[in-house]
Parts: structure tokens; sequence; C-alpha cells
């Protein structure tokens, strides 16, 4: 499709701190013009946003869209077809796949199939083994065109657990990259299945998966971090002992440790178990109130960094198995901008601090190439909200191959109009629209 002139007038305005009336001008995928007024000849496609909020597209750091070889639970196609119908134009795609991204061959075929069918603008992390540090430390030639380095130090739902000290200090001290971690440590994981061999309901997933095996893998890789100077980022804090490892005493582009939550810890607690059962279920597990309240708070005072998903389908038949068999992961997608925007109407935080953790951060903790931001020169990567209306969630208007959600027969107090990636409209009048690919996604380093 030929790259077509868009102007959207009358918005309401969010970036960098401030909420503004005005027009913006896309040009060849790109935002040629921000002003209060803006005029153009009559062939120029005008979009009136009059009543709704223009914020820049989220960028989604923490993905798994299960493709190559688990595409009976998603593939890139869907999945992308689902963050674009939630405001997402940016996502970062996890490792554990089948076979996983371990070495430069199969990481550059996933870039290649998001380059046929991905809607969104893409990136995929380097995956570790305890066997494959010399082909990570390859990434390092493609610094600018790879957004990190993925290291579960916790085995999830995959077979990708790094626990050989001497590959974790060699990725270390040599990725120039940033290094991605889901942190639980297996040998408290381990004793605390020991302690509850008969553990038949998900209620003992937050035993089991506790707060001691998050933060003695969040504290190790801290330490890890601070001895060879790498640029560590851990992925979905869940408990509030975690919080002392980070700072808010710096400006986001100065720290060399940050982190990020996702939206479910925002907005479950273990006492949901007893309603959703394991379709909740994930890793690091939801765990009590007051884990949930600390986040909140680390969240609102920048020690936490990023909000994101963790976005990980499982089919329908899978997450009804009982408790342990049931894999963990939760298919968010397409519902977390408008989860965020439930917390605004709620008054738990502002449209301004949900486009700073969702847009503005992920592209400077990742460094990404003129994203992330509504200014004159970027992608025109944007998103029309319209926080009067209201989306109510149905197996119909899901876009996830799963067919489910957690979020069914919810209904969100806000809507998402329209979704621009690159200048295109890609999702318009509830429904994805026909557009190009989006594009690879390229970092400043």
């Amino acid at each position: 499709m030929s790259q077509a002139d868009l102007l959207i007038k009358n918005a309401t305005i969010v970036n960098e701190g401030h909420r503004y009336q005005g027009d913006v001008l896309i040009q060849n995928g790109r935002i040629e013009k921000i002003a209060s007024q803006v005029s153009v000849p009559a062939s120029v496609r005008e979009l009136d946003a009059q009543g709704l909020h223009l914020l820049p597209g989220v960028i989604d750091d923490q993905v798994h869209f299960r493709e190559p070889g688990l595409t009976n639970k998603a593939c890139i196609e869907t999945e992308s077809k689902a963050a674009v119908a939630g405001g997402v134009t940016s996502f970062m795609e996890m490792p554990n796949t089948k076979p996983p991204a371990l070495t430069q061959e199969l990481l550059e075929q996933k870039y290649a199939r998001a380059a046929q069918c991905s809607p969104a603008n893409y990136s995929f992390f380097m995956g570790v083994s305890n066997e494959n540090a010399e082909e990570v430390l390859r990434t390092n030639a493609k610094k600018k065109e790879v957004c990190g380095v993925k290291i579960f130090m916790g085995s999830s739902t995959g077979s990708m657990l790094v626990d050989n000290y001497v590959t974790l200090r060699k990725i270390f001290e040599g990725s120039e990259l940033l290094i991605a971690t889901h942190c639980e440590s297996e040998p408290v994981i381990t004793a605390n299945k020991a302690k509850y061999p008969e553990a038949d309901d998900v209620r003992f997933h937050p035993l089991i998966r506790n707060v001691e095996a998050c933060f003695e893998s969040s504290f190790s890789a801290v330490q890890l971090a601070k001895q060879t100077g790498a640029r560590l980022h851990i992925l979905h804090i869940s408990t509030a002992k975690e919080l002392q490892l980070f700072s808010n005493m710096l400006p986001l582009r100065e720290k060399q440790i940050t982190s990020e939550v996702c939206v479910h810890h925002l907005h479950f607690t273990a006492e949901d178990y007893a309603q959703f059962g394991t379709l909740i279920q994930c890793n690091p597990a939801i765990k009590a109130p007051e884990h949930r309240e600390a986040l909140w708070e680390a969240l609102l005072d920048d020690r936490l960094d990023i909000i994101a998903t963790d976005h990980a389908p499982h089919t329908w038949e899978e997450k009804q198995q009982p408790y342990p068999q049931a894999p963990s992961g939760v298919p968010l997608v397409q519902h977390s901008l408008l989860l965020m925007l439930q917390y605004v109407k709620a008054g738990k935080i502002s449209i301004e601090k949900v486009v700073e953790k969702m847009s503005h951060a992920p592209a400077k903790c990742f460094r990404i190439q003129e994203r992330g931001y509504i200014r004159e020169g970027y992608a025109a990567d944007l998103v029309l909200v319209d926080l009067e209306g209201a989306t109510q969630v149905s197996k119909e208007n899901l876009y996830y191959r799963c067919g489910w959600s957690p979020f069914e027969g919810h209904r969100f107090p806000a809507r998402i109009t329209h979704t621009i990636v690159n200048g295109h409209v890609v999702y318009e009048n509830g429904a994805v629209q026909p557009a190009p690919s989006g594009q690879r996604l390229l970092f400043e380093r």
C-alpha cells in the first residue's frame, strides 16, 4: 500500500508530561508538523479527533508470540493484530519458542517472519542457554538492530534456565546490549515444592514461587551487573521486597539497572485465584495484596520504570488442566492500555504517567530510535483514545489465537478508536485494517 498523508485535527495531545490541544500532520510515515492549527490540501485525509486523546503508541518490551513451534497457542500475525487493536505499536518478543532463538540464524528467521505479517513494529531478544555464550556475544555486531539479550534466571515454562555461573558472568561481562532477566531462584522454588508435596490448587502458586525466590534471583542479577558494569533490566517485578534493589535518584537515561512491572501484577492479587483459578497463573506468581500496593507506589515514584504485559498465551484446554499441570502465562497485550486507562479514570494514575511508563520509558530504556514520543521528525506511531467511551470484552472481539482473556465480560471505561503505525491507520472502527507490515526497531547504541 502507498504511504498516505494524514492530518489529525483537534486532538488533546498527551506527550512528555503535558496535555494540550492541537493538530498533527503525518507525511511519509513521519510526524511532519505539530501545531494548534494545521492547514493542508483537500486531498489529505483529515481525521477529526475532537474529544479524543492522542498518545504515542505503546511500546511493549515483553511479549511471547509463540512462533515458531508453538503456533497452536499464538503466532506473530495474530498477536501483533491483537497488539495494534490495543494501541501497542511496537513490541519486543522473547526467545523461548520452539526451537528457542539461541543462534543468530534462528533469531533472524523471526525477524523475517515479522516483516511478512506484523502490523506492529517489532524486535526480538537473543536467547541464552548454559551452552551458547559465544553465540550470544555475536549479537554485539547487531547491537543497533536487536533489542537485547534475554536470560531466564528461573525456568518459568520453558527449558532455557541459565544457572551456570561461568556462562552468566561471561554474558554480563561481554554483552554490549541490554540484558533482560527473568528472576526466580530455582533452588528456592525446588525447596518450596518439597514443603508442599500435595499442592493441587493454584493458591499454592505464590507460596512455591514466593517472595524469596524472586528476591534472591533479582539480588544476584543486580550484584552481577554492579560487578561487571552490565546494562541490566529486570522484568516483571512482583514483590515489595525486590523494590529495595531499585532507585529513583537518577534520570532513566542514566540508570544502569532498570525494572519493569506488568499489568497483571498491578491489577490482580492472590485473592483473585478463587475466581480466576489457573487463568491468572503466571511466573512470577501474582501475590498477596500488599505486594500490589507496593508495586503501585514504586511505579508512581519511578523506582519501577516500565509498564509491560508479559503477554503469554496458552490454549483454553491447557489452562483448564489442574494445578500444577496447567502452564503459566496470561494473554494481555490487547487490553493493557485499556486497563491502565481504567486506573486513570479511577484517579490512581495520571494519563501523562501512563504515557511515560508505556511509551517514553521503553524508548529511553532500550534507546529506540525516533519512536515513543509525539515529536516532529519521529515515526508516526500513535493511538487515539476516547476516555468517555467504553469497551466490552467478549470472545467475538479478541484477536488472540488462543481465543480467551481473563477480562472477558469486563467493561473498560475507555475505547481505542485508532492505532497508527508508521503513518498507516492499522486499527479503526473496531477492526484491524489492511496495511503494510511494521518496521524493525532500531537502537541508538
